[in-house]
């Protein structure tokens, strides 16, 4: 009997072409596994079929669409979670739920093995297989583009000889990874930093000069999670898709970046991420209004170590749940609404209220009705400056 070999696929040229590889070179049946994250584009059923043209025995398509939204996106707004204090995420919450879908689908097939479609360059490989080696160690992990160093032209050449059907995976001059969360383009032209992206890069957003209308809407969280749009009850899933409709029309998400990879080079991304942008803008506006000042403050480190971690690859490592655990300690009073423009491209937040709200209208007034004692400023004052005063007339005198 052959041994199996799961492929996560795409649908594109390098898995496209990765399945007869794997099969010629390995001699392995191939089961093909390819995950609805809400990417939209092609139709599952159409990816499924190029998959079995392709030569795998086997082609599975899940429907992962809510697990997404509410296993990983979830997580990612209540650790407003950005890289570099930017990107979304898009790309690195979505590796670990196919390393999981992977791993189930090799047990239900006999797999002896797993195989994905990444480079050497990028940081993919390192969450397919840190993930790998957290669910499934048993597997070996199979890369031909990365451990056969295959080129583009490599990948159609090879295609070419052995009569694989390609044509619909080779037409983008870039490489596109997408899913609900958002969309992250690289390559071709763009890899020239001073090369500005044209409007053919984005497909999830529009022209934010187009001169859309102002769009008002209120996003109402229970315990740091997405529940209402303008009054109405949503999924977390339905509130991304809404989200990313509306925003998007108003071209608000849209990033261009140079991110440090895990590997040490420099990269230059575009991303396209408008419902995650305003989900996450949303939560920490909330947050502003029912997190204590030092759990805020001690918050804002951790949702920046949270984000690297996932960035990083290491989802299922021992810190990032220990900091899934705090995270979700802070969000029991992350509880209101949060009213906001969204418009040109940008997101101007106008409204907050909260039944768990910390803000104090009678100690934040100016006006009649204060109720701040003023006399207690003064010695605060002092005794809150007086090391730095002590250092300073050691320093200075």
């Amino acid at each position: 009997m052959k041994d199996r070999v799961v492929l996560a696929y795409s649908g594109g040229l390098d898995t496209t072409v990765a399945i007869s590889w794997i099969a010629k070179e390995r001699n392995a049946e191939v089961v093909c596994v390819s995950i609805d994250l809400g990417q939209g584009g092609e139709d599952m059923e159409t990816v499924r079929q190029r998959a079995l043209g392709a030569g795998a025995v086997e082609s599975i398509v899940v429907d992962a669409r809510d697990e997404f939204a509410n296993e990983y996106c979830l997580p990612t707004i209540k650790a407003n979670g950005m890289y570099m204090k930017e990107y979304p995420l898009v790309s690195a919450i979505s590796r670990p739920l196919i390393v999981k879908h992977l791993s189930d689908a090799a047990r239900e097939h006999n797999g002896t093995a797993v195989a994905h479609g990444c480079t050497g360059k990028g940081n993919d490989q390192v969450r397919f297989e840190v993930g790998f080696a957290n669910t499934a160690p048993d597997l070996e992990i199979i890369a031909p583009v990365r451990d056969y160093a295959w080129t583009r032209e490599k990948a159609i050449a090879f295609a070419e000889e052995n009569g694989i059907p390609i044509e619909q995976s080779k037409k983008s001059p870039f490489s596109i990874d997408q899913n609900v969360w958002g969309r992250a383009v690289e390559t071709g032209y763009l890899e020239d930093l001073w090369n500005a992206p044209t409007k053919d890069v984005y497909s999830y957003t529009e022209d934010p000069a187009l001169g859309q209308a102002p769009d008002e809407v209120i996003i109402s969280f229970e315990s740091g999670a997405p529940v209402a749009i303008d009054g109405r009850k949503v999924t977390v899933l339905e509130a991304i898709e809404e989200l990313n409709r509306r925003a998007g029309a108003q071209g608000i998400g849209r990033l261009d970046m140079v991110e440090d990879r895990l590997v040490g080079i420099k990269s230059r991304e575009i991303y396209e991420a408008p419902g995650a942008t305003v989900l996450i803008r949303a939560h920490e506006a909330l947050e502003a209004v029912t997190v204590e000042r030092e759990l805020a403050r001690y918050k804002r480190l951790v949702d920046a170590r949270w984000s690297e971690e996932v960035y990083d690859g290491l989802w299922f490592a021992p810190l990032k749940r220990s900091l899934d655990a705090f995270i979700d300690s802070t969000q029991e009073n992350v509880t209101g609404d949060i009213r906001m423009v969204l418009h040109a491209g940008h997101i101007n937040i106008n409204g907050r209220r909260s039944s768990k709200s910390l803000y104090d209208f009678n100690l934040a007034t100016y006006d009649e009705g204060d109720s701040f004692d003023q006399s207690m400023a003064r010695g605060f004052v002092e005794l809150h400056g007086l090391s730095s005063k002590i250092a300073s007339k050691r320093d200075f005198s």
